[in-house]
């Protein structure tokens, strides 16, 4: 799946730097809508968390997702013409929606060793899309703000961090959390490599006459 998800035209073209303007203004005002939900999520990890360290963790990845990818947000609207007030009218996609309410039921219904497994693909499949861009591209791509920001050391490090969080929450958790956790994880992957596609394909809801 990680090779998948490279492989996706959004990606590939990203990489090149031709991706069209209007594919990328999608992805990016859905983004924004993924992370005000995936926040949420990051938040209530933080609270089930069973110490300081996953705690301050989480809490500082929820607040990162409303900060600091908030500042990326806001300097791609204005770099590529999206208004605030467009931004914030959007509705999630079918995918962002099934994604969000995926991890807030995670977040909300499930144990905190699923929540970690199922909040742990956003980071590590940014992190390595990132990385893997960054390594194909010059500093001409009009899309370098945005590569910049997931191939970061910074943002490896948190990837890392929460890695290891979700790797001992693993090893004290019994097989059948393990085996929960495992699912939740692919759940997220296979959301993961929809997002992407459906931006690329500028995903609509069917319309009700």
């Amino acid at each position: 799946m990680r090779e998948r998800i490279f492989d996706l035209p959004f990606n590939r073209e990203l990489a090149a730097g031709r991706l069209s303007r209007q594919r990328f203004q999608f992805y990016m005002i859905q983004d924004a809508l993924y992370l005000e939900q995936y926040s949420r999520a990051l938040a209530i990890a933080s609270a089930k968390a069973p110490d300081a360290n996953a705690m301050e963790q989480f809490a500082r990845s929820a607040q990162g997702a409303l900060t600091v990818e908030r500042a990326l947000h806001e300097g791609v609207f204005q770099t590529f013409g999206i208004a605030s007030s467009d931004a914030a009218r959007s509705e999630p996609s079918p995918t962002c929606y099934g994604y969000t309410n995926f991890l807030l039921t995670m977040a909300h219904q499930a144990s905190y060793e699923e929540l970690v497994a199922a909040v742990l693909p956003c980071f590590w499949i940014y992190w390595d899309v990132g990385n893997r861009i960054a390594a194909e591209t010059g500093p001409a791509n009009p899309y370098q703000a945005w590569i910049e920001t997931y191939s970061d050391p910074s943002f490896g490090e948190s990837v890392d961090a929460v890695i290891a969080i979700n790797d001992a929450a693993a090893d004290k958790a019994t097989e059948a959390q393990r085996v929960a956790m495992l699912a939740a994880f692919k759940r997220s992957v296979q959301y993961e490599w929809m997002f992407w596609d459906s931006a690329y394909r500028e995903e609509q809801w069917p319309v009700i006459a």
